[in-house]
């Protein structure tokens, strides 16, 4: 069987989705999985050594220069190579208008399905008009489990695996990390503000964190997120703001981290997956429904409008590193 899987975006949710190519490798022996992803995060599928062809698309790019040719020509060259195999099950885990119509570009072979959200479960209902077959999975779950239900219904399997990613990273080898010392990945930055974790708190922390003997690391994406990173760095002592990264790098560096202290943000996610003592931060959104979910090394603190306290968090950092 060839399947395809159609889940281009975020950060986070490519990252949620990755435990449902797990049981599909067990629960469905020999398939070949494929994956259609944002070229921006084709980096997280390739973690997977059960993931075969990977097809990115450039949907955010294209829309900024919908009138290029170079666009038109990118797309043209999109749809060939989504079209040079035929797919025997389509699987769209996303649930927008956006990518069931991406699904819908996919060449199916002779009786071949698109599969998805059912109306009343997809996050845009009018995507389940471009499926063969929607399912109903109940909206209150989180993503994770949310997604493994839907393949498990697709491919008529009990949803009962332990979860597992089944991604793993090398360590990163940079001659800027600290080597006297294990570190931490302190991520600070976020798409919101209202998620964001206030200076002074991320001060106190680090105060800790050092003061336990780690060295701290601090990645940054956005002009915005480098100052406020750089700020950050300047408070305490060794303190470093990592160099811009790409989603691989960044991985690599998550997958040497002794801990990992970030918020409501795709790499805090994808931290967990690669399976580091994590720690999730929320004030903006509720962590029950997509906060970090892979066991007890990986917890959620805060929740919307309830920002975590610094003790609170040091307490639960010094736990896990103890652990």
């Amino acid at each position: 069987m060839r399947i395809l899987l159609v889940k281009t975006s975020s950060l986070g949710d490519v990252v949620h989705n990755l435990p449902l190519v797990t049981d599909l490798a067990r629960r469905v022996p020999g398939a070949t999985i494929d994956w259609l992803v944002e070229e921006g995060f084709a980096d997280i599928p390739r973690l997977h050594p059960a993931v075969g062809r990977i097809i990115p698309v450039a949907v955010r790019r294209w829309r900024r220069h919908l009138f290029s040719a170079a666009t038109w020509h990118g797309i043209a060259a999109f749809r060939r190579e989504l079209r040079r195999e035929a797919y025997d099950r389509v699987l769209d885990s996303q649930g927008l208008i956006k990518s069931a119509l991406l699904g819908a570009q996919a060449r199916l072979a002779p009786g071949g399905q698109r599969c998805g959200y059912g109306r009343e479960a997809a996050r845009e209902p009018l995507a389940a008009r471009f499926y063969h077959r929607g399912y109903g999975i109940p909206r209150n779950a989180h993503a994770v489990e949310r997604n493994r239900w839907l393949a498990a219904a697709a491919f008529d399997y009990t949803p009962d695996l332990p979860l597992d990613y089944g991604i793993a990273a090398p360590p990163l080898a940079a001659d800027w990390l600290p080597t006297d010392r294990p570190y931490a990945v302190l991520l600070t930055g976020t798409s919101r503000a209202d998620k964001l974790w206030p200076e002074d708190h991320w001060q106190t922390l680090m105060q800790a964190l050092t003061g336990a003997g780690l060295g701290l690391v601090l990645p940054a994406g956005s002009a915005e997120e480098r100052q406020r990173a750089t700020r950050l760095a300047a408070m305490v002592p060794g303190a470093l703001v990592a160099p811009p990264m790409a989603v691989a790098q960044l991985a690599g560096l998550c997958a040497g981290a002794a801990l990992v202290v970030g918020l409501d943000t795709g790499l805090t996610h994808l931290a967990a997956a690669l399976g580091r003592p994590t720690l999730a931060l929320f004030s903006g959104s509720d962590p029950s429904l997509t906060g970090v979910h892979a066991g007890p090394g990986a917890l959620n603190l805060g929740g919307a409008g309830q920002p975590p306290a610094p003790a609170v968090v040091i307490a639960a950092a010094l736990d896990l590193l103890a652990s």
